[in-house]
């Protein structure tokens, strides 16, 4: 019951986040690439001021680090880009999709056995994926808004993996946000780009609370839950982005959406089926 709260208190955070960045780049005037370096340095303030009161010394830089830097980054700099055209709840099933494809190929490339019904499940999951994206005459998804989103995928499912082997989860968080930055806020340099004090808020309210410390208990959980179980409970973050877009953001529901949106739910509960002897 423990790992089932965490999970989804770390799936909410992950849906809160699509909500706020597609809430903060609905105004033009906030640059997806300024909104994505403010949010990675809200969630380094606040994750190291929280090392700091442990009073005593750290070791920050290992290769996992390094890997969870890197690919921490590509996610966040797709994430914001791709919200400039997409829908929090289609951006969400697009990224949680990608993750799941990355996570389960991580689990099969390490070894790990994955049972019938967790494939059935992700199958079954995949489909709703292939409802919304088939050609029809509803309106269009963006191109480079799912490309963005779809490399977005790729970095976080591999920033899932590496977390499988954090045995800090905070720190580990906390060094990643903090080698991620110098990427993220490279761009800066040489473009001319602005934020609204509005999208200024909502990215250090993103990046310390449902990023840094979200993304400090999803490394907590990742170890209990494996990689491919991992990838299923994300799938549920794009029916809670879906449902807070509609409330919030008030963004359309399609037919198409709810199909995708039930056969995704029902590949989750078909991969936490337990087994028949």
């Amino acid at each position: 019951m423990r790992l089932f709260i965490l999970t989804a208190a770390a799936m909410f955070a992950f849906a809160a986040n699509s909500v706020l960045t597609r809430l903060a780049l609905l105004d033009s005037d906030t640059d997806p690439l300024v909104f994505a370096a403010l949010r990675v340095f809200a969630g380094v303030v606040v994750l190291w001021a929280l090392i700091a009161r442990r009073g005593r010394p750290v070791q920050v830089f290992n290769r996992a680090t390094l890997v969870g830097a890197v690919t921490l980054a590509v996610y966040m700099v797709g994430f914001s880009l791709a919200y400039r055209t997409l829908d929090a709840g289609l951006g969400a099933l697009i990224l949680f999709g990608g993750v799941q494809v990355t996570m389960f190929a991580g689990a099969i490339l390490g070894g790990a056995a994955v049972p019938m019904l967790r494939w059935a499940g992700a199958a079954v999951a995949l489909a709703g994926l292939c409802v919304l994206f088939w050609p029809s005459g509803d309106a269009a998804i963006d191109l480079w808004g799912g490309l963005w989103m779809a490399a977005a995928a790729l970095g976080w499912g591999i920033y899932s993996l590496n977390g499988r082997g954090a045995t800090d989860p905070l720190l580990a968080t906390a060094a990643n946000f903090l080698c991620a930055l110098p990427v993220v806020a490279l761009p800066l340099i040489w473009l001319a780009v602005g934020v609204t004090w509005q999208g200024a808020i909502l990215a250090v309210i993103s990046g310390a609370i449902t990023s840094g410390m979200g993304y400090a208990l999803w490394y907590g959980v990742m170890p209990a839950l494996g990689a491919t179980r991992a990838a299923v409970a994300q799938l549920g973050v794009p029916i809670i982005a879906i449902a807070a877009g509609v409330v919030i953001l008030a963004e359309p529901v399609t037919g198409r959406l709810i199909a995708a949106t039930l056969l995704v739910i029902g590949g989750i509960a078909i991969s936490l089926l337990p087994r028949r002897a």
